[in-house]
């Protein structure tokens, strides 16, 4: 499987977990200047930027390593972002991150809840 095909997959992998677990899918793959966020839910009164990363194996290490400090600073200004354009910045919001394992016998998801708070401080638009 290519590697833009395995992200796809498990983007979609990510999707159906959040479903099956109760979260309300807001938005996917919603895209700005500053890049993109691969989904958008809400789950009770809290809004989640969720950052899906798939791996078929360990060589460049854990997918949630990906999610290093710039990436950090990229997400809270796409996250301020669309707090900012759908009027909900009064609400709860988090980050997530949902680490999916492709393995022979199928997907392995480990779900990080609230893997990060706000970096860079304030953005506005």
């Amino acid at each position: 499987m290519k590697h833009t095909e395995l992200g796809r997959v498990g983007e979609e992998k990510g999707r159906n977990y959040l479903l099956e677990n109760g979260y309300r899918i807001l938005n996917t793959n919603f895209r700005t200047r500053f890049g993109e966020i691969d989904v958008v839910a809400a789950l009770q009164d809290t809004i989640i930027f969720i950052e899906i990363k798939t791996r078929k194996s360990l060589q460049y290490g854990l997918p949630r390593e990906a999610v290093n400090f710039h990436k950090q600073v990229q997400y809270s200004k796409l996250a301020l972002y669309y707090l900012q354009k759908y009027n909900l910045l009064e609400e709860k919001a988090r980050f997530d991150v949902l680490e999916i394992y492709a393995e022979s016998t199928g997907f392995i998801i480990n779900h990080i809840q609230d893997a990060f708070g706000f970096q860079g401080g304030r953005y506005f638009f």
